[in-house]
């Protein structure tokens, strides 16, 4: 039997597991029982907090018998709506332990629509930080009334039961559910404005888990894993917190993207497994670039040189010849020295920011996914990755590039155990998410080539449709401006320029760096001639009708989702 990282649940089926995959608390379970004495969770407040597998589960089942106490039954949904903490990961899988379902929601997002999301989700409990509470309390309303309870993540209170405060005896084994059985509801991102409640099993959400790892089966229990993004949403919950677990390893809570109390936590917390979006590493790639080219051109050039010489060789051979120099001189600034590989997802990145990360001889895992996958749909090992693609689809996925053009280039469809059940009470959205052969349409347009690498292009809904016929991904244009420090945002979308002519040409909508105006003494006016000579530098390396004919500059930042993608529905 061939070698595969899922081969290690055979050991544990018919005792723990009773179908094909683990519900996520039997997931828990059988890395208590492996790792029980490892760090599950940890964070630094300042001082480092941490539970083992053993503490953590017995909070776990302890939170849940409370939950069961309240009136939470199978089936029932539950809210949960904090920051990032141990406690947040408490609350998860106590909810699914009792047999609930989740219904994890953005902790920025204003009170009244999480209300409203919660009342759609049916929501019978909440678990919530202190200040999410306070809040739902001040507005009220019947679906508040109708709540069982609440229980607190984060803060102080006498009005409500702390989780980690709850003295009852723990239930002695999670409730029964089937693999197949709904495990959270998570509402997307909303880049249209208009969110959907996807239906995740538990098998949806694990098998992913399990997917995702075979592409770095030399991960360890040893690992620690960072979680700085929101884990409401599916790619951090599932790629850095449940990966955490399948492992054994241990899970560091972030809080929040500032850059200085980041670097902070992965020094002192040595982690080997971060995980972040392109605007992130863009930023961290810029800073270190910046403090080489302050050191003068004689050292600038030199690491340069040995950077190249540093890729090219891990390329070729797998070895980096250069990586403890730039763990000692570089890396270790920025608490990378540990890392054994990094992930990137929620966007493309820049090619030239990934070889840059490459020639300092860290491995990058970049992929593509999306709420309804639970989200990983491919990823481009670090063994044999191609720069430009989202790398191969994950095993079980069937994968079809369908309705393709000329160029072979069509829409991502999949199939797979990873793949949602539809959308809440919504039978409508639910049909069109499917086309007649099962395959769930991403929206997405690509192709593929003969290794079955996916190059992604866009959205489907985002093309610009030029005068001669021609169409225009927005997203390749965009990304384009990733390096350049004078943008802050960018969104590409068309216009008609010519009212009695129905087709689009293109339009540039930005939003300048309020930092690099202030460090370069800029105004308004010295902004925008900067910003035009990027668009015509940019221009220069774009084909006729794709090239940016008009630029608009706004004052005020463009709504985003929490993983930084700008809400197009939005823009004015």
């Amino acid at each position: 039997m061939a070698e595969h990282i899922w081969n290690e649940l055979d050991s544990f089926r018919g005792r723990i597991i009773k179908g094909d995959w683990p519900t996520i608390p039997q997931l828990f379970m059988i890395s208590t029982e492996r790792f029980g004495d490892n760090i599950a969770f940890s964070v630094f407040e300042p001082d480092k907090k941490a539970l083992t597998y053993k503490e953590a589960f017995q909070k776990i089942m302890k939170a849940a018998a409370y939950l069961q106490a309240k009136g939470i039954r199978k089936g029932d949904r539950v809210l949960l709506n904090g920051k990032n903490s141990p406690e947040w990961a408490i609350a998860y899988f106590a909810i699914l332990a009792a047999g609930a379902v989740i219904v994890p929601i953005d902790n920025q997002m204003h009170t009244d629509r999480c209300m409203r999301l919660s009342e759609y989700a049916k929501v019978r409990f909440a678990i919530c930080d202190l200040d999410v509470l306070e809040k739902m309390k001040g507005i009220g309303g019947s679906w508040y009334d109708s709540l069982y309870g609440m229980l607190l993540l984060k803060g102080k209170s006498d009005s409500y039961q702390r989780l980690l405060d709850v003295e009852i005896d723990p239930l002695p084994q999670p409730v029964e559910v089937s693999e197949n059985d709904y495990a959270a509801i998570l509402f997307t991102s909303g880049t249209t404005g208009n969110e959907k409640g996807a239906v995740l099993s538990h098998k949806n959400i694990v098998s992913n888990v399990y997917q995702a790892a075979e592409f770095v089966p030399y991960l360890t229990d040893k690992e620690v894993f960072y979680a700085l993004l929101p884990l409401h949403h599916s790619y951090c919950c599932t790629t850095v917190l449940l990966e955490s677990v399948k492992f054994g390893a241990e899970c560091l809570f972030g809080h929040g993207i500032i850059v200085s109390r980041m670097i902070n936590d992965m020094k002192m917390g040595k982690v080997t497994v971060f995980m972040g979006i392109p605007l992130l590493y863009n930023k961290v790639i810029a800073g270190v670039m910046k403090k080489l080219k302050d050191k003068g051109a004689l050292t600038y050039n030199l690491v340069r040189t040995l950077m190249a010489i540093n890729g090219w060789c891990k390329k070729a051979f797998g070895k980096s010849p250069f990586k403890g120099f730039f763990q000692k001189k570089i890396l270790s600034q920025l608490g990378l020295d540990h890392s054994r590989i990094l992930i990137c997802g929620a966007g493309p990145l820049s090619p030239v920011v990934f070889k840059q990360y490459q020639q300092l001889g860290l491995d990058f895992l970049q992929g593509y996914g999306l709420t309804e996958a639970s989200p990983v749909v491919t990823l481009n090992p670090p063994s044999h990755f191609k720069v430009d693609s989202i790398g191969c689809p994950l095993p079980f996925i069937d994968m079809i590039i369908a309705d393709k053009n000329a160029d072979g280039i069509g829409e991502i469809r999949i199939k797979g155990p990873n793949v949602c059940l539809g959308y809440l009470d919504d039978e409508e959205n639910t049909k069109a998410l499917f086309d007649e052969d099962g395959y769930m349409k991403t929206g997405d347009l690509g192709y593929m080539d003969s290794e079955r690498y996916v190059y992604l292009k866009g959205r489907a809904k985002n093309i610009i449709v030029t005068e001669g016929g021609k169409n225009v991904f927005p997203e390749e244009i965009e990304d384009m401006f990733q390096l350049y420090g004078q943008v802050e945002q960018i969104l590409i979308r068309g216009f008609q320029m010519k009212k009695d002519v129905p087709s689009e040409s293109i339009e540039a909508v930005i939003y300048p760096s309020q930092d690099y105006a202030k460090e370069n003494n800029l105004d308004k006016d010295g902004m925008r001639k900067e910003i035009e000579a990027i668009i015509k530098e940019v221009n220069k390396d774009l084909v006729g009708y794709k090239k940016i004919e008009k630029l608009t500059i706004v004052d005020e930042p463009m709504q985003m989702t929490t993983t930084k993608k700008i809400k197009r529905a939005t823009v004015q």
